[in-house]
């Protein structure tokens, strides 16, 4: 189904985090650092990492789920098979979803734009 969001379609496993920030290109966003390179499978993967110091597990929590709402409905307009990594900045603590999906729109037509293959 396009709309979903499975497990195949995440990054969990920490050697392929840090392959990514050792190998992958990098776009910066006012609120987002994506970290992403060509993956290795058949589907565009997401990773989310947002630290302690964005704020408590609440805030944590809400810009990781807005990310991967906006992951899910979002995928199929990103051309390739791209593991994608995204780091929340300090002030993504303050965004509401409209100012995250905005600022996740910017980076992924970033991706999409400069970095076909």
């Amino acid at each position: 189904m396009v709309f979903s969001y499975t497990k195949a379609d995440r990054i969990l496993k920490r050697p392929e985090f840090l392959k990514l920030s050792k190998h992958g290109m990098k776009i910066h966003s006012k609120h987002f650092l994506a970290i992403f390179c060509p993956g290795r499978y058949e589907r565009i993967r997401l990773g989310i990492t947002v630290t302690k110091k964005i704020g408590g597990a609440v805030t944590r929590n809400r810009i990781k789920r807005f990310s991967r709402e906006f992951f899910r409905l979002n995928k199929h307009s990103v051309a390739g098979n791209w593991d994608i990594n995204i780091i929340a900045k300090k002030n993504a603590a303050s965004l509401t979803s409209d100012q995250a999906f905005l600022s996740l729109q910017n980076i992924f037509n970033k991706i999409s734009r400069n970095f076909d293959y």
